[in-house]
């Protein structure tokens, strides 16, 4: 039994209730192989993998990857931490009518908060902010929508997927003081743009 048990919100009960009178199979059945792009062994695998073809790069890409599979190996270990600290009943264990239209058991009964795919999702949210807009905007319009799964599958509560996030988007900024992600991109960017704006004066 964990030290703290963590009670859902009034938000968190009514967004719930909501899911399970509204959803049906096939939504939940789109949700649960959606929800799969976030979950910490498919992710590790492609940290790993991206790691691993790196290693033959220029030493930016091979720092870049380096944090990038410190990252997702420590927000895949925290959640397992925090969920030895904390207790929270899964919304799928106390709305159980949503599974008349097709919500499916997730995971242990209590291990609702926080988020482990959350997490993920917001810390590799916050890592691609260093990236060029197209792809940083693309990179959280996925993020959104594999958080959000986690909500129609009934498996977390809006505040474990919100609080995930934000464990996960602090736990990678942490990190770069450690690794020196993205400091020398920013300071290039600086850089370039310094004689755009002269041209304007």
């Amino acid at each position: 039994m964990a030290l703290y048990r963590v009670q859902p919100t009034r938000a968190d009960i009514e967004i719930a209730h909501a899911v399970s009178e509204h959803t049906n199979p096939k939504a939940e059945a789109v949700a649960q192989a959606l929800t799969y792009g976030a979950d910490e062994h498919v992710l590790c695998a492609l940290a790993t993998g991206w790691w691993l073809y790196c290693r033959t790069k220029d030493s930016r890409t091979r720092s870049d990857s380096d944090h990038i599979l410190l990252v997702t190996i420590s927000a895949t270990i925290i959640p397992h931490l925090l969920k030895t600290i904390f207790d929270q009943e899964r919304p799928d264990r106390v709305m159980v009518r949503g599974h008349l239209h097709g919500v499916p058991v997730s995971g242990k009964r209590l291990d609702a908060f926080p988020s482990g795919h959350a997490v993920h999702v917001g810390a590799l949210a916050s890592a691609a902010t260093v990236l060029p807009p197209a792809k940083r905007n693309l990179v959280w319009a996925g993020g959104v929508g594999l958080v959000l799964t986690r909500v129609v599958l009934l498996a977390h509560w809006m505040s474990d997927v919100v609080t995930g996030l934000a464990i996960g988007a602090l736990t990678e900024r942490l990190l770069r003081f450690w690794t020196g992600y993205g400091a020398g991109r920013q300071t290039q960017q600086h850089r370039f743009r310094l004689p755009q704006q002269a041209q304007f004066k």
